[in-house]
């Protein structure tokens, strides 16, 4: 099949993908599978080809991205079982000042979300958001909103969060890691100050019901917590990884041989960068034992393997759309200037922003967006690091648009910040909007003064 007929398919089995997923509650793995299979059948790949592409393309990716991912999430666990994300927090809620308290719980979520799950993230330090409020004397909301946009923004922009990584290995530039990760945290700070800003403007004018008469003091919410790690061994394990990736990144650009630099290119790599992230992340536990060894570990494990599954269905839902004719209708609009240039990115955008709101879930919609414009890069001449970094941005501003009812993220927000429904949705589903617009604005301002 091909032509329009080959584009109507692929539509459906994208629409297959929402339906299972959003209508009878499938688990995404499996309908990423299902759609996979059948997209490869009604497009008149041979019946032995479909098994092949789903094959290849789950495992190519896994083979790519795989401990990445399982690292990452390891460190998360960590970070969160040994009291090293509050200790993070009270590091920048210090350095920020507490006049400025939703300033900082935005600083403290976007830094947090770098290697723990937004939704875990937010129940984390959801005790400490109100203690802040309260000492402070701000809104509620305020802070929730802050905490929730600050957590969102890196949670969908930056590596090594799951989903960027997943968006990164699909369109074939995880080896371009460190320039994703630079300019994700370039347009990441821009969409961080303006859910900033909608928790101040819009964040203090609701009211949570019984929070005048809420009890909570900060300094017994931080001794309830127990003994935490110093500062320095907090953050070792987010930040280590990332200048050992930006270094082999640097290397590479610059293209310097011999040993020592063969030395940084090995410990650049993301795989091994991640790896003595963990390593640092073990100086963090309080003993040395099955549970701490074992037990964390292996909750670590189980987290990252519903990711691995979707991310890896992805990649084999993309390899199939690869293996079809779809590159020959594209190369029909080549001169169509929404597929050239910096209007390009405002494709995967709409496609991830449609996703995002019919499924609900970021990290789904990052996978099937890049899946689906992997097999257009190529032909609209985009190959290089800046570039594919650029279009990571616009998969990730996409996937932030909008979280609503859906939304498993939607409900923790709410349910730990006491908002109705509808408050909710003036807070986090207006400010999820704005940042992922202000994230595409952003990338395609980059764009155009440096591509």
């Amino acid at each position: 099949m091909e032509g329009l007929g080959l584009v109507i398919v692929i539509v459906a089995s994208v629409l297959l993908v929402i339906g299972l997923t959003a209508k009878f509650n499938m688990h995404p793995f499996l309908s990423l599978i299902i759609a996979a299979f059948l997209l490869g059948i009604f497009a008149g790949l041979p019946l032995s080809e479909v098994v092949e592409a789903v094959n290849t393309g789950f495992g190519g990716l896994m083979s790519g991205i795989g401990l990445v991912i399982v690292f990452g999430t390891i460190i998360g666990v960590l970070l969160e079982k040994t009291g090293a994300a509050y200790r993070m927090a009270e590091v920048i809620l210090r350095l920020i000042g507490e006049k400025r308290p939703q300033l900082a719980m935005s600083m403290i979520g976007s830094i947090v979300s770098v290697p723990v799950f937004c939704d875990s993230g937010y129940i984390i330090l959801s005790s400490l958001k109100k203690a802040i409020a309260k000492r402070a004397k701000v809104a509620v909301a305020s802070m929730a909103i802050a905490l929730s946009t600050g957590l969102f923004a890196t949670h969908t922009l930056v590596p090594p969060t799951p989903g960027p990584i997943a968006a990164a290995g699909n369109i074939g530039a995880e080896q371009y890691l460190g320039t994703i990760i630079l300019i994700g945290i370039v347009v990441a700070i821009p969409t961080i100050m303006a859910g900033y800003f909608w928790a101040i403007k819009v964040g203090t004018k609701i009211k949570v019901e019984g929070e005048d008469e809420m009890q909570i003091d900060y300094d017994e919410v931080v001794k309830e917590f127990g003994e935490m790690p110093s500062a320095t061994k907090a953050f070792a394990p987010i930040f280590v990884p990332i200048i050992l990736i930006s270094l082999g990144s640097i290397v590479t650009f610059a293209g310097w041989e011999g040993l020592f630099f063969d030395i940084i290119l090995f410990f650049g790599a993301p795989a091994v960068a991640l790896l003595v992230g963990v390593l640092c992340a073990f100086a963090l536990l309080p003993k040395f034992d099955r549970e701490t060894m074992n037990d964390w570990i292996n909750e670590g494990l189980k987290t990252a393997a519903p990711i691995l599954l979707i991310t890896g269905a992805g990649g084999a839902f993309g390899n199939v759309i690869s293996s079809t004719n779809i590159t020959g209708f594209i190369e029909s609009f080549g001169n169509n200037p929404f597929l050239t240039g910096a209007f390009f990115l405002l494709v995967p955008f709409l496609i991830a922003a449609a996703l995002k709101t019919a499924q609900g879930s970021s990290t789904t919609a990052l996978v099937i967006t890049s899946t689906l414009v992997a097999p257009l890069l190529i032909d609209v001449g985009i190959q290089d690091p800046l570039p594919m970094a650029l279009v990571v941005m616009a998969v990730g501003a996409g996937a932030m648009v909008v979280s609503h009812i859906n939304d498993s993220y939607f409900w923790v927000v709410k349910e730990f910040s006491g908002m109705s429904v509808t408050q909710a949705y003036k807070g986090q589903t207006g400010g999820t909007l704005i940042q992922g617009l202000v994230a595409i604005t952003l990338s395609i301002i980059i764009w155009i003064i440096f591509v």
